[in-house]
């Protein structure tokens, strides 16, 4: 190469130098490189989508159902500015099921690895139905500062089992009863149920998708979570809550009626606040998805 040509070269690599610099000085800082999936204290792993960029909102998702429930928000939310992170519990979704660890304090416990190995700060905790008890357990046991607010979105809780000092709850023959019917046929219970989930509003193609989530989650994996909702008495936890939250029901709720779930939890959290959603049915996600994600977006923003 002759001297010309030296010449040129050289030129040319300090022009994509500067450009280089330019575009990297221009450019957001980059986000630093996230595991494929979440590993678990107990070696278990979960699978999680990662959208959009700015505050962190983490969701959990509801009993037998996988993270894709919360599609409508995730589209909604990341569209206003805000970062968007779900996952799925061990066993449901895309994460392989261990065998193992289906009970409260480990299901929390995965709540705080997804925390830890993503390295969210700022985060706004939104959990449906089993997700926000185990965003209630979670928050009652870390004290980590990550999460800076909750919101509660329909929560089976603080206690489903009726006992002398919990007259609110089912008789534990009765919760034996629902199980007995979902190992004999759990799709024609789920068909049977299905519509109080949902408005009269709702077509039956939108009705039949939310059977199809419950119908993936392995019947093993849907009896043993809903054996640890039911057994858990999160009444002191609730009180142990120490940021602010938003409790989001609807008042036609058939699945946890709002008189002996959010408004009791609601009641037990320090300043928590009760919004109550008219009309609003335990699928209150999908049913009235734009308000969720409306109150969602506001807490983050708060």
């Amino acid at each position: 190469m002759n001297r010309r040509h030296l010449m040129h070269a050289a030129f040319g690599s300090a022009l994509l130098a500067d450009l280089a610099c330019d575009a990297a000085a221009a450019a957001p800082p980059a986000r630093r490189r996230a595991p494929q999936t979440i590993e678990a204290a107990d070696g278990a792993h979960l699978a999680y989508t990662d959208w959009g960029e700015g505050p962190p909102v983490l969701f959990v998702s509801a009993w037998a159902c996988p993270s894709t429930m919360w599609q409508a928000q995730v589209s909604r939310l990341t569209q206003a500015g805000l970062r968007c992170i779900t996952f799925d519990r061990r066993g449901h979704g895309r994460s392989p099921d261990p065998g193992r660890g289906y009970d409260m304090d480990t299901l929390a416990g995965d709540i705080a690895a997804v925390l830890e190995q993503l390295d969210l700060r700022g985060v706004t905790l939104v959990g449906h139905s089993m997700g926000g008890a185990e965003a209630i357990r979670y928050l009652a046991r870390r004290h980590d500062g990550r999460v800076a607010r909750a919101v509660l979105v329909a929560p089976a809780a603080p206690y489903l089992t009726q006992t002398p000092d919990n007259p609110h709850g089912l008789p534990a023959a009765a919760h034996e009863q629902v199980r007995a019917a979902w190992l004999a046929d759990f799709p024609k219970w789920l068909s049977d149920n299905a519509r109080p989930f949902f408005t009269p509003e709702t077509s039956q193609e939108m009705v039949a998708y939310g059977v199809r989530m419950l119908l993936a989650c392995p019947l093993p994996v849907a009896l043993a979570c809903n054996r640890a909702l039911v057994a858990t008495d999160l009444r002191a936890d609730c009180g142990k809550i120490a940021v602010p939250t938003l409790v989001v029901h609807g008042d036609a709720d058939a699945s946890a009626p709002l008189e002996i779930t959010g408004k009791r939890v609601a009641a037990l959290v320090p300043h928590a606040r009760l919004l109550v959603l008219r009309g609003a049915p335990h699928g209150l996600f999908i049913t009235h998805a734009e308000a969720v994600s409306e109150e969602i977006l506001k807490a983050a923003r708060a």
